[in-house]
């Protein structure tokens, strides 16, 4: 059974038996019933194509979506927003019903998606009004963008009634942890990373490792956040999917780190010998000022480029995409060269006890471009926003 929650009060109660009564004054006569999907999961599972627009097009999606997975609450909320559509034109109204989808990873491009298939079904159906329908809050965060093209009317959130006896309760847990254990979004780190803690605590124990266990546990732990935090495991991932972008990523990814791996033992090679003894304490070596300037001296060229090298590949790659996140892109770029002359000059003030203040002014002038670029992209990016906007 399904319920409905957010309405207004002058919508009055919309339940299994009540009906949804709109006030003899409203002023919207075309209205448009939008249910949204956005981890697109009626095109995963069901292999619609959205945007869907008409009454028995939703049904057959609706079918076809609960067919694939009965207990996926998008197919729940697809027969809502017919139902809906149906009282509306009891009601007199003169309303169409639609489906909208994002993308499975949801986020920006999900966002976007949605938008542009908005669009297009306002382009066929002149609507007035919008009533959103959806499953939960993470669809309904489109919303306010919806509300700058249609007057978003009523907001309808379609929720699974279970029963609240023990097993029941026991019944949903146990579908959240099927989904830990089965859905790849999850089950790569929740499971995937402590089996690979296990094995390697395993391993080292077996071969006389136990000292070396926790390192070896720690490394395995940063790189799984590593490669989650810069999206490492998508890029590679993408690789059954192949596309310029993707591939464009990888390579650049790889050739970044491989240029700061060299950039770090040049640094190292350009200590001169006489400052290093085996005899001196680390944080003596780390405080000394002729090691730290000659490590960065040496390594300052190369890694600055390693970073470049990834920050210029995820500029063509989203470039490729046509992406927005390409502002942020050329703005890394140019911060990075930016702080590239302040680096150098913190090096002369280690080393050969040059003024501070050049690497002061460095770095105020510094500051003024990067706002003035900041400025000029966004400027530029919203004004080319706009102007797709209107085209639409």
């Amino acid at each position: 059974m399904i319920g409905y929650t957010g309405l207004p009060k002058e919508f009055g109660n919309f339940g299994d038996k009540a009906k949804l009564e709109f006030p003899q004054s409203s002023t919207y006569h075309k209205v448009l019933v939008v249910c949204i999907d956005r981890d697109n999961d009626i095109g995963s599972k069901g292999g619609i194509q959205t945007p869907v627009l008409g009454r028995d097009k939703c049904i057959d999606a609706g079918i076809r979506l609960a067919l694939e997975d009965p207990e996926d609450a998008d197919a729940n909320a697809i027969f809502g927003a017919v139902k809906l559509f149906e009282e509306l034109v009891t009601k007199g109204y003169e309303s169409e019903v639609a489906i909208v989808g994002g993308r499975y990873n949801r986020g920006i491009e999900a966002d976007e998606k949605i938008i542009l298939e908005f669009r297009q079904i306002i382009s066929q159906f002149k609507a007035e009004g919008v009533v959103i329908v959806s499953d939960g809050e993470d669809d309904e965060t489109v919303i306010p963008i919806i509300q700058t093209i249609v007057p978003v009317i009523s907001i309808q959130r379609i929720i699974i009634r279970h029963s609240r006896s023990v097993e029941y309760s026991y019944a949903v847990l146990g579908r959240y942890i099927k989904m830990l254990v089965y859905d790849s979004r999850y089950s790569k780190f929740f499971l995937g990373v402590p089996g690979a803690l296990l094995i390697a605590s395993g391993l080292a124990t077996v071969f006389g490792f136990t000292r070396e266990a926790l390192a070896i546990v720690l490394s395995i732990l940063g790189a799984a956040f590593v490669m989650r935090a810069f999206d490492i495991d998508k890029a590679l991932g993408s690789l059954s999917r192949p596309t310029p972008s993707s591939f464009i990523r990888i390579f650049s990814t790889f050739a970044g780190i491989m240029i700061i791996l060299v950039a770090i033992f040049n640094g190292l090679s350009s200590i001169p010998s006489g400052l290093i003894d085996s005899n001196v304490a680390m944080t003596k070596l780390i405080t000394n000022r002729l090691v730290v300037g000659s490590f960065v001296h040496g390594t300052i060229t190369l890694l600055w480029i390693g970073i470049a090298t990834i920050f210029g590949g995820m500029l063509l790659s989203n470039w490729f995409k046509g992406s927005i996140r390409i502002m942020s892109d050329m703005l890394r770029l140019v911060v990075l060269g930016l702080i590239y002359i302040p680096v150098v000059q913190f090096t002369s003030v280690l080393t050969e006890g040059a003024s501070p203040f050049n690497l002061i002014s460095s770095l105020l002038v510094g500051l003024a471009i990067t706002l003035v670029a900041a400025t000029f992209l966004f400027q530029y990016f919203r004004n080319k926003k706009g102007g797709e906007e209107l085209k639409h």
